[in-house]
């Protein structure tokens, strides 16, 4: 999400009114979600302004690790250096801090890809912006969970009921710190999930969602715990221990 959020910005920045502009003290300091979006809390060192130059040799975008050669346009500017700039520094206070860590393994290469491509500079903003979307699209439609044997059927739904809240064995990476709490696309990749924990002997489904709508899943390590609930479903592992079956 914050990712996400941080190339829609970058991507008005780059075809601001205004022109290109660049954030010169690029920090994440700089920023803060309000309503789940990230915004710009100091515009005091943007700039519109793009490094003049006469040849192709005045327009090496430097950074601590890295440097890139750019073109010199026959306006005298070099060409893309504002959006470049911010991209590359996206790629290195934000992304390869998150990205690799939270999404489902399917979308794993996808996220690796963005992650190569900005940080070489192969991507502009326009192109990953389009990957993101393409990403977003995969996680909110469950299409990555194509071609995946069916797992639903290992498990009893007893209706009405729920998993009383508090500590359990943790996971990664869990909404709640007490225990293990993941985002699903359905239940069938809950029990999927499930199946993949070795603790794991049953699950529900709960009432809340993602900033993406998705529902979130608590993972159990028993099903004793359980207390009255109409719109609840708890989903029991069939090959769980004998003194635990329903």
């Amino acid at each position: 999400q914050i990712c996400l959020s941080l190339v829609k910005l970058l991507f008005y920045l780059a075809h601001s009114p205004l022109g290109s502009i660049v954030l010169l003290d690029f920090q994440p300091r700089q920023f803060v979600m309000v309503d789940g979006n990230l915004k710009v809390t100091d515009m005091d060192d943007a700039s519109t302004e793009e490094l003049s130059c006469k040849e192709d040799n005045d327009c090496t975008l430097d950074f601590p690790t890295k440097s890139f050669p750019l073109k010199c346009s026959v306006a005298g500017k070099c060409e893309g250096i504002n959006e470049k700039k911010n991209l590359f520094n996206a790629y290195r206070y934000f992304f390869t801090y998150l990205l690799p860590h939270s999404a489902p393994p399917a979308l794993r290469p996808l996220l690796s890809d963005i992650l190569n491509a900005t940080g070489d500079l192969r991507y502009g903003i326009n192109e990953t912006l389009r990957a993101f979307e393409k990403v977003l699209h995969l996680y909110k439609s469950g299409l990555y969970l194509q071609k995946r044997p069916l797992l639903l059927k290992d498990y009893i739904p007893l209706k009405g009921f729920r998993a009383v809240e508090g500590e359990d064995y943790k996971c990664w990476p869990s909404y709640s710190h007490l225990g293990c709490l993941l985002s699903i696309h359905s239940a069938e990749e809950a029990a999927a999930i499930c199946n993949s924990q070795l603790q794991c002997q049953s699950f529900i489904v709960t009432q809340h969602r993602t900033w993406t709508g998705r529902p979130l899943a608590s993972f159990q390590s028993s099903w004793t715990d359980l207390i009255p609930d109409a719109n609840a479903v708890v989903y029991i592992k069939r090959s769980a221990p004998s003194r635990e079956r329903l």
